[in-house]
């Protein structure tokens, strides 16, 4: 009990801290649904170590009707976490959270498949995640990094870094401007998917037209594709 009042008196300190809306500790206290969520977080995660999944699932969604903040109690979150808002923040079962992590309203912590074992982020020490963004997959996201609102991260973020887009690119790292010279360094997942199909649906043609007797015609490929296509060489 005692450690428990130690952690209450903490979070209510660092959203004191962080937010220069809070007027008091009673006020935080009553109103803040991001602490509220991370109360019920804690209490659920235990029930789910403890392996009581359905009941640490079902206080799961009680806690979100309550707060609008899904957090699943198999993920590991660290300590003074701080949900500002909250609404719509999505936290997956095995996302890992470090100490001192900033999550604005809207941010998804999720998956991109169906596969088992950890399939959520890792966000190390000191992250701050701006509102709306979407970080996706088994990646880590570094130390003291920042992700701008609306972002879609889709790759390991090394630390120290700032990050912005869709998909998301690091324009700073480490202090110092990180300059994209020609926009095709931007990686684009839906362009390489498109590319892809365009070339193979070029080699089906070419291989039917051979079975057939015919020598293969290369009929001219839509301009807007043979961008998509030529831009494939330069993803990153």
């Amino acid at each position: 009990m005692p450690h428990l009042l130690s952690l209450i008196r903490e979070d209510i300190s660092n959203v004191m801290e962080h937010d220069p809306a809070a007027k008091s500790r009673f006020e935080v206290f009553l109103c803040y649904s991001g602490l509220h969520a991370i109360w019920f977080y804690r209490i659920n995660h235990w029930f789910w170590n403890h392996r009581f999944f359905l009941i640490g699932r079902l206080f799961s969604q009680f806690a979100r009707l309550l707060t609008g903040i899904e957090i699943h109690p198999g993920a590991k979150l660290g300590r003074r976490l701080f949900i500002d808002h909250g609404m719509g923040v999505v936290i997956g079962e095995t996302t890992i959270v470090g100490d001192d992590v900033t999550l604005y309203q809207g941010v998804t912590l999720g998956g991109t498949g169906k596969e088992h074992g950890k399939r959520h982020p890792t966000l190390e020490d000191n992250v701050v995640v701006g509102g709306g963004a979407k970080i996706l997959g088994n990646i880590t996201v570094g130390k003291n990094c920042r992700i701008g609102a609306g972002s879609v991260v889709l790759r390991n973020v090394p630390e120290n870094s700032t990050v912005v887009g869709v998909p998301g690119h690091i324009i700073f790292r480490e202090g110092k401007r990180v300059v994209i010279t020609d926009p095709k360094q931007i990686n684009d997942p839906l362009s390489e998917a498109l590319a892809s199909v365009a070339t193979e649906v070029h080699k089906l043609r070419d291989r039917v037209q051979r079975l057939e007797g015919s020598e293969p015609e290369h009929e001219p490929v839509h301009p807007s594709l043979q961008g998509i296509m030529d831009d494939l060489d330069y993803q990153i």
